[in-house]
């Protein structure tokens, strides 16, 4: 045992005794983010027009702040990108994290001298818990790489804008750096398919310990791996055995994912995103993620099919309940108040508490009145994999409204790696793990309002195709896994 991972193991169990300290008094921990918050935030423009000197309690916020998203809070967002200082947090952020809005151009989110370090935190936490549940450590002494965004920071009336991931990356520690792969020239390429053949060319012949990244990116870094040494990505890196990834469900990338690495390999799923650092797998032997309850961000939730009635309820985490799919209300350290990012999540464990992204609250099929969400045809079409051969590259699902003969139906838009051959007969087993699991779908199909979904068959590399093609290639994009449209299954029909 070398003594880089003695030192980590160490000091992996300190931050498993500090991280149960809040983890277990759920209650308590959210109720002292919540004053604190109010009480820095009393003097800020935003505190005073919403009165946060009066505010004492979850009800005195509910009848103060109303549940924005961007659009809604850009009056105050629009003067902090400005220049002006203590709009809706005291003086100003130490960056903008640049993220593409679907409704509202370009989004730019504050992060602070107080939100910054969650960031970073919650990630170095996340392997030092691995490393104290499995005692495996091993891997520190290997090269680590971290597929993301261009490190390289504008200026924007005097405060860095960046991509998160690459604002993060000037905030890895000096004991990793030179463990650190890719190199930060190669970090800085822009076009994705340019920086991952770069990738390719400084990793091939290194000892990866550690992988981490979206895996749609990760999986066309290990397509190029394999081409380029003909080798399995395992037997090419002998020493790879832990896998960290974000931004979507592994599960429909796991088939595939183990024939390229030809073993099967631990894996850490984190949650983070430019507004805040939500939570982490903590344990391999648990469903679901740790909700990070001390890291400057106060949670509220609300019930997915009560969001938009016109004051739905919100709740916070002593009421919430495994199993329902809420809308995932947050106010934070950096300035965002009840701000609605847009995911729904699902509770597995309320001891301590943990979630699932179950999905988008804009993401979901209801064309038919069957509310669909993303979780949903996740698993289905997981079940529907189990025990084949069949292997996924990427999917996605939108309705067809108007067939051009017999019913309305659900159309799959789906790239194989290897063709299951009785397309039929797949599709019955996805339809069936999607009646199973909606009742709603099932009513329509089984009252023949809709027919059994069909499959298209999306020609190899076609989703990447698609993704350049709107400029949203790399980066921190990814496939929405469902459309209420067909914007993005039209685009897909003429590939």
């Amino acid at each position: 045992m070398s003594l880089k991972s003695f030192a980590a193991k160490i000091f992996a169990k300190r931050i498993r005794k500090k991280t149960n300290k809040w983890a277990y008094n759920p209650i308590e921990t959210q109720q002292e983010v919540f004053h604190d918050l109010i009480s820095s935030a009393t003097s800020t423009t935003f505190g005073k027009d919403h009165d946060f000197i009066s505010i004492n309690n979850h009800d005195d916020f509910v009848k103060r702040v109303p549940i924005r998203d961007y659009e809604a809070l850009r009056p105050y967002a629009d003067r902090v990108v400005e220049g002006e200082t203590n709009i809706l947090w005291p003086g100003k952020p130490l960056y903008f994290a640049k993220t593409s809005g679907t409704t509202s151009g370009a989004k730019y989110i504050p992060i602070t001298k107080e939100s910054m370090p969650s960031h970073i935190e919650a990630a170095r936490n996340a392997i030092l818990l691995y490393i104290a549940e499995t005692g495996n450590a091993d891997f520190v002494d290997g090269k680590m790489i971290f597929l993301q965004g261009s490190p390289e920071l504008s200026d924007k009336n005097g405060v860095k804008l960046g991509r998160l991931s690459g604002i993060v990356a000037h905030y890895v520690p000096r004991y990793l750096q030179t463990n650190r792969l890719p190199s930060w020239k190669t970090n800085c390429i822009d076009d994705w398919e340019t920086k991952v053949e770069a990738v390719v060319d400084e990793t091939i012949y290194e000892d990866m310990a550690i992988i981490s990244g979206i895996p749609s990116w990760v999986q066309m870094y290990f397509e190029r791996l394999i081409e380029r040494s003909e080798k399995k990505v395992g037997d090419l890196f002998k020493n790879f055995n832990l896998f960290i990834y974000g931004g979507v469900n592994f599960e429909p990338y796991r088939a595939k994912f183990e024939n390229m690495i030809g073993r099967k390999v631990d894996s850490i799923e984190l949650y983070p995103a430019s507004e805040g650092f939500f939570a982490f797998q903590d344990s391999q032997k648990e469903k679901g993620m740790l909700l990070q309850l001390n890291s400057g961000i106060f949670y509220e939730f609300v019930k997915a099919d009560e969001f938009f009635d016109e004051n739905p309820k919100r709740i916070t985490l002593k009421e919430v309940q495994i199993g329902v799919n809420y809308v995932m209300i947050i106010s934070t350290n950096a300035g965002l108040w009840a701000y609605n990012i847009g995911d729904t999540v699902q509770f597995t464990s309320i001891k301590p508490y943990r979630v699932i992204v179950s999905g988008r609250i804009k993401h979901f099929i209801s064309a038919f009145g069957e509310h669909v969400i993303g979780k949903e045809v996740e698993q289905a079409i997981k079940e529907a994999v189990e025990g084949t051969d069949i292997r996924i590259n990427e999917f996605t699902v939108a309705p067809q409204i108007n067939p051009a003969e017999g019913l309305p139906y659900h159309e799959w838009f789906i790239e194989f790696e290897n063709d299951p051959g009785d397309l039929s007969s797949f599709a019955q087993k996805i339809d069936k793990a999607l009646q199973d699991q909606n009742s709603y779908y099932f009513d329509l199909i089984d009252g023949k309002i809709l027919k059994t979904l069909e499959i298209s068959k999306v020609p190899n590399g076609g989703f990447n195709k698609y993704m350049k093609s709107v400029g949203k290639l790399g980066g921190q994009n990814k496939i929405p896994r469902l459309s209420n449209d067909r914007k993005i299954a039209d685009k897909l029909n003429d590939l």
